[in-house]
């Protein structure tokens, strides 16, 4: 067994020597708490408005709900695609362009959108959107933590994931509040302002001053060929596999819902108010599970949490399936979800450090950049193709949950290979 919160007695951890002086405590916390800020904006506007907007560009462009669903699998796989040169970069100490770089993407993307007007557009616009997620959502900012706190970085990660986690509570009914105020395209350039008027300058401020590289060949040549060995051995290794197909799926799952959520929840036979409001509680749910795991972290055996909580993700589609068209089943779901992708979140954010490499972390996880864009973007394509007018979101339910359960025992095999190492 892997021993108690003790995660660095794994011997395929690197202790990452810092190349820049760590920040003083109050510049710790100002940098976690405008990182926390951004996040908020970046889900938020990016992703979780998505949902909102399904219906009225639809009507506004005479679109199908599959040719909608396209326009986010394509930002997904935008993002995928860009994943590996963002880790990289980060690692290369260039965090503070890749993420002010990103949220200029994501902001000129929302202004964008509310000027399209035919299907080719809309998809152009989810591209660049997608672009700039690769360098502003969670990836790209643990990656960035992880390297400036070697030593604390599981701490940072929970407390910024507190706002991000918030992202579709004040989102979705920010963005329906926008919408039947003003209609969906100044809704959308209102979300793009907030981005290039917050998230911009405050990754400008905030990342100056990164620790250097990882691979700097300045003291001796024969340094950066060993640094680029032992990434390759990381990367050929059977645990780094095993977490990329948990991460790969189960991001699948986590990008598959959110397009859908009003939708799915609309079918369940819940009041209009209640279709808005439950996606929307589901942040706060998100928020409640990681200030849980945040106050019990120095007691909770780590790799029991990492183990046991993304079984949440399935439990909850097998109760949404298992009481289809039920209100009560929709509200535990919820419940469930909730819990269990705001917990996810911390597990896919630091079992790469945990168990295969801190000092790499932003090129481990950028490596999976492909296979995560292929199923991030398939997934919600297929949850959209699969809903028919008799069945509804049923099939896609049944298939969202088959993989979830094979990422969770992919996650369980790989903590059983680092035990076995260890």
């Amino acid at each position: 067994m892997l021993p108690q919160n003790s995660a660095a007695s794994l011997p395929s951890i690197d202790d990452m020597p810092p190349t820049a002086p760590l920040p003083a405590a109050a510049d710790a916390r100002t940098l976690v708490l405008g990182l926390s800020l951004a996040q908020l904006i970046s889900w938020g506007s990016a992703l979780y408005s998505f949902a909102v907007f399904v219906e009225p560009v639809e009507a506004a462009l005479d679109l199908t709900r599959g040719q909608i669903s396209l326009a986010y699998s394509v930002a997904l796989l935008a993002e995928g695609l860009a994943a590996f040169a963002a880790g990289r970069w980060i690692d290369a100490g260039h965090e503070r362009a890749v993420m002010t770089g990103g949220s200029l993407l994501v902001g000129f993307g929302l202004l964008a959108q509310g000027e399209v007007s035919t299907l080719a557009g809309f998809y152009a616009v989810w591209v660049l959107i997608g672009l700039g997620m690769a360098g502003t959502l969670y990836p790209p900012v643990f990656a960035v933590v992880t390297r400036r706190f070697p030593h604390s970085y599981r701490r940072a990660i929970i407390t910024i994931t507190f706002l991000g986690g918030l992202a579709s509570t004040v989102f979705i009914p920010l963005s329906a509040a926008l919408i039947g105020l003003w209609g969906w395209r100044a809704a959308s350039w209102t979300l793009g302002v907030i981005n290039l008027a917050v998230c911009v300058p405050l990754h400008g401020w905030l990342l100056r001053g990164a620790p250097g590289p990882v691979m700097a060949a300045s003291r001796a040549p024969s340094a950066a060929a060993e640094q680029r060995a032992a990434l390759s051995a990381h990367l050929r290794g059977p645990v780094f596999w095993r977490l990329g197909v948990f991460i790969v799926l189960l991001m699948a799952v986590n990008a598959a819902v959110p397009p859908h959520l009003v939708s799915l929840l609309r079918e369940s036979g819940l009041p209009v108010a209640w279709v808005v409001a439950l996606p929307a509680s589901i942040g706060a749910l998100q928020v409640l599970g990681r200030l849980v795991l945040y106050a019990g972290e120095r007691r909770l055996d780590v790799h029991a949490a990492n183990r046991w909580t993304p079984a949440l993700i399935p439990l909850a589609l097998a109760v949404l399936l298992a009481g289809s068209g039920h209100s009560g089943a929709a509200l535990l779901f919820a419940l469930l979800y909730g819990l269990g992708n705001g917990l996810l979140t911390i597990v896919r954010g630091t079992v790469m450090a945990q168990y295969v490499s801190a000092a790499y972390v932003g090129a481990l996880n950028g490596a999976l950049g492909l296979p995560l864009a292929l199923s991030r973007a398939a997934a919600p394509l297929a949850v959209g193709l699969l809903w028919t007018p008799a069945h509804g979101y049923a099939w896609s339910l049944a298939l969202l949950l088959a993989i979830s359960v094979l990422g969770v025992a992919a996650l369980w095999s790989g903590q059983r290979r680092a035990a076995r190492a260890a």
